[in-house]
């Protein structure tokens, strides 16, 4: 199944934040308000559409939502004012969601049962390489073409991907209309309310910093904006080899022990990103750069691990759940949005990666008290 770029979109503009701030005549803490924007309406809408659309073949719906999508970026690409542009990413945020809920729920749908797990472990997989790659590529694209180009460039890579879509999937999948509460009754499971507030957490404290890595890189350590493409980069290579060792660290080690591993290990690197902004700019610039792999390859350890742990919670309800673990993981990045842009604008940017640091760790305070929950409860059955 084609992916679509609608994963990698929503994070391609943490990177292009300065130049929509000047360009539109806003903050760059309210250009900030552009992910935060997104994510909640990503987390919040995709329920609500995959619910609305459920009944109607998947084709048509995974097609549909990729052209509006496009519609959206196209319309980002024009809009003469930041309102309109907050307007375009709601719209896309939504057509993201429920691509992504689509085509999970597909995924199970044409794989044999033995292979369901794995088929939506590779759609995981593909969203996680996505965002990694796509802020990089992005940046790289509006160094040449500004921030409109890269809209632009989206909107291409979104037409081809409905093509793609409408030539190769068959038509007539079709699967049971539920309704929101439906979808949300899986919640029930033991053990995946605490999993999805981990997720939630988790994606805080990293997109605090993330968010505005831009700001970090060009005012925090002295690096030249024409970098910026290089700093993404090294971020995206080293969430792609974390990808690749999450799913293996979880099938040696176990799902959970991953998680743990990777949540103390990136409050780490989140930390010690303030403690570079300190340092003479010829020193911080290229340590950076440098943590930069390192923070890519701890951060994207966590997302195949976490859904291994939300498939062996709810393994009946794979996709309902892992639709659910995505909306965690929005809310994180929305909450890491607003968190960021608060710190930088009352406390400092040098601040960032200290409180970033702080929300894995309280993920893991979380996992500590579940697991205390359940065994007192094996204790009380016994």
């Amino acid at each position: 199944m084609a992916r679509s770029p609608s994963a990698s979109r929503g994070f391609v503009v943490a990177s292009l934040l300065p130049q929509i701030a000047g360009d539109t005549g806003v903050t760059l803490v309210q250009a900030g308000y552009l992910v935060v924007t997104y994510a909640f309406a990503y987390a919040i809408g995709a329920p609500v559409a995959a619910a609305l659309t459920g009944s109607l073949d998947r084709r048509t719906v995974l097609t549909g939502s990729t052209l509006v999508f496009v519609a959206g970026a196209l319309l980002a690409a024009v809009s003469p004012t930041y309102i309109l542009l907050l307007a375009a990413r709601l719209l896309i945020a939504v057509m993201a969601g429920l691509y992504a809920a689509t085509a999970q729920a597909t995924a199970v749908a044409i794989s044999e049962p033995h292979h369901r797990a794995r088929a939506i472990a590779a759609i995981v997989g593909g969203t996680t390489l996505a965002v990694a790659f796509g802020a990089p590529l992005g940046a790289f694209i509006s160094a040449f073409a500004g921030w409109r180009g890269t809209y632009y460039f989206i909107a291409l890579i979104g037409a081809l991907a409905a093509l793609v879509v409408w030539f190769m999937l068959p038509r007539g999948l079709y699967a049971d209309r539920l309704t929101i509460a439906q979808r949300l009754g899986v919640v029930r499971h033991p053990g995946l309310l605490p999993a999805l507030l981990t997720m939630l957490l988790y994606m805080t404290g990293p997109f605090a910093v993330y968010t505005y890595i831009a700001a970090v890189a060009v005012e925090g350590t002295g690096l030249s904006r024409s970098l910026m493409p290089v700093v993404l980069l090294a971020f995206g290579i080293g969430a792609a080899i974390g990808n690749f060792l999450g799913g293996q660290f979880s099938d040696r080690f176990g799902a959970t022990r991953t998680v743990v591993i990777a949540s103390v290990l990136n409050a780490v690197v989140l930390m010690s990103v303030s403690w570079i902004m300190n340092l003479p700019d010829n020193i911080a610039g290229p340590s950076l750069i440098a943590i930069m792999v390192i923070w890519g390859v701890i951060a994207w350890m966590f997302p195949p691990a976490q859904a291994s742990r939300v498939l062996a919670i709810a393994p009946e309800s794979a996709p309902l759940a892992l639709s659910l673990n995505y909306s965690a993981l929005y809310l994180g990045v929305a909450f890491g949005s607003m968190i960021g842009g608060q710190v930088i604008a009352h406390i400092g940017l040098e601040y960032l990666g200290w409180i970033g640091g702080l929300f894995p760790l309280m993920g893991l305070v979380v996992i500590r008290l579940a697991n205390t929950g359940v065994r007192k409860e094996e204790l009380s059955i016994a």
